[in-house]
């Protein structure tokens, strides 16, 4: 890189007596010279790593990877083969740049600070070729200069080269522990397992609420936590019921889900190619994400007759999509969706579009969901409050998120799902549930907000909702917590770590 003075022990090379910088591989009596001497030099990346350094740019502006992916595969023409590697190593470099940062760090001999952002991506993509990947090292390093001397430049392909030589020369388990030595335990895990400390410290907490107390035991969940958070999760379909089945997406390719009864798992491929997919009669969607639904809709009733459901905040709308497609099984039923923002209201009303067209009885607007309560009081049977989180459930599937958050989001959002919580239970008719869910085990965004908003109050119980969750077979699912509430993790259940509480609404004794 320009500009960047480095010492003769420092991986970028060295000044001659004419101080001028001489790249590491002419040193005299130079050993381990790379594939990358002119002979040999690619002039340019190949299009696989290019569109994972283009796709971590983009992250890096505000992007989410999930999204920018698809685009950016379509855009290179790349399929089969070529597309799974640039997708896992995309994912992966985001998802472990915090493992891969310390050991850049170390081999650089400089703060990850002081190195051009662009550089480092470029960096964090050969370091998970070299550490997390089949990629032969001196492959992994070849390439990655290529791609660093189109990208970056030639200057800084040096200093690519240089680092990711010094990184090939350990081992992935050598690398971890020389980067978490003399760290506390979490701040170890942190480091070894790529997630802030301060995630680290809340995972704890979540799995000691859950009621893992010996501290042995709560070291391997942990543990078996942060591993599943780092692991591709499969792609999990759902066929919503009246307008897709679960055999439909089978004979697409699909495997049949053994956790949810209207879900599905594709091994492979592109889940746009199915049509029910396409048509929004089936969809990408969790599994965790369908129990949830799935149990809301089997909360028992307490009176007969037509009744109203309500999405409080719906966005973009795979979880109203299900309810609306069960409301079908209880007649007289209509689905209330509602949203804040108006761009995200649209990406609802796409998700419903097949719904809609079946005849499906939907109604959806745009409004915040903390004055609903009040303008529309003792109105809805079933309310679910899939509430706005920090999003640490997802963190498998959502490999930026984790870099993006902090603990100050945590203050920001608790007292937003608190107001929602508390509108969800005023809209509700006496006798009517909620179901509070997030996509997130911080106690503070869980177990703590429904304390807060019930207590005091004398018309809600918060009911036993392990019950109402079922597997494909019908048969109840295991290890759901010690708590009438229920929370599911990515390490036991193999989704993302959802929350569920149910709240019955009952008439207050003023009434």
């Amino acid at each position: 890189m320009r500009g960047h003075r480095m010492n003769s022990d420092h991986p970028g090379g060295y000044r001659d007596d004419r101080g001028r910088q001489r790249p590491e591989s002419r040193r005299a009596g130079a050993k381990n010279r790379t594939a990358t001497r002119p002979a040999d030099r690619r002039r340019g990346g190949d299009p696989a790593r290019k569109v994972a350094w283009e796709v971590s740019r983009a992250v890096a502006d505000g992007a989410y990877a999930n999204l920018e992916l698809p685009r950016a595969l379509r855009s290179a023409d790349l399929h089969g083969r070529d597309a799974a590697f640039a997708t896992e190593l995309t994912y992966g470099a985001i998802r472990m740049r915090g493992l891969y940062d310390a050991i850049i760090e170390f081999a650089a001999g400089r703060p990850v600070g002081q190195i051009d952002p662009p550089v480092l991506d470029s960096l964090r993509i050969g370091a998970h070729q070299i550490l997390g990947m089949r990629v032969p090292p001196h492959a992994a390093a070849s390439e990655t200069v290529a791609l660093a001397r189109e990208v970056n430049g030639t200057g800084a392909s040096g200093f690519v080269n240089a680092v990711l030589r010094r990184v090939t020369e350990r081992t992935r388990e050598e690398w971890i522990r020389e980067v978490t030595a003399g760290r506390s335990t979490d701040e170890a895990l942190a480091v070894e397992h790529s997630h802030p400390t301060w995630i680290v410290r809340a995972l704890r907490g979540a799995l000691r609420a859950d009621g893992i107390s010996d501290d042995a035991d709560l070291d391997v969940a942990l543990v078996s936590l942060l591993e599943a958070d780092n692991a591709a999760p499969a792609v999990s379909l759902v066929a919503r019921p009246g307008l897709a089945t679960v055999q439909e997406l089978v004979d697409a390719g699909a495997e049949p889900s053994k956790l949810s009864p209207v879900g599905a798992v594709l091994p492979s491929g592109d889940p746009a190619e199915i049509a029910a997919v396409r048509q929004t009669r089936a969809a990408v969607q969790d599994e965790g994400s369908q129990l949830v639904a799935l149990a809301l809709a089997a909360a028992p009733r307490r009176a007969e007759g037509p009744q109203d459901w309500l999405d409080l905040c719906a966005g973009p709308g795979g979880k109203a999509a299900l309810l609306a497609a069960l409301s079908t099984e209880q007649p007289d039923t209509t689905v209330f969706v509602n949203e804040i923002s108006e761009h995200r209201t649209e990406l609802v009303r796409r998700t419903l579009r097949a719904a809609i067209d079946a005849g499906i009885e939907v109604m959806i607007g745009t409004g915040d969901g903390r004055d609903l309560g009040a303008e529309e009081p003792d109105t809805y049977e079933r309310v679910l409050v899939d509430a706005p989180c920090t999003g640490l459930g997802a963190l498998r599937r959502r490999p930026e998120a984790r870099w993006r958050r902090s603990p100050g989001d945590v203050t920001d959002l608790t007292a937003i799902q608190a107001e929602l919580l508390r509108s969800a239970l005023d809209a509700t008719v006496d006798g009517g549930v909620v179901a509070y869910v997030t996509c997130s085990p911080h106690v503070a965004e869980t177990t703590a907000v429904v304390h807060e908003v019930v207590h005091g109050r004398q018309d809600v119980v918060v009911e036993d909702a392990r019950p109402l969750f079922r597997d494909a077979a019908g048969e109840q699912l295991q290890q759901l917590g010690d708590h009438p509430t229920v929370q599911l993790w990515p390490h036991v259940h193999g989704t993302d770590a959802m929350f569920f509480a149910l709240l019955r609404k009952s008439a207050s004794p003023e009434s």
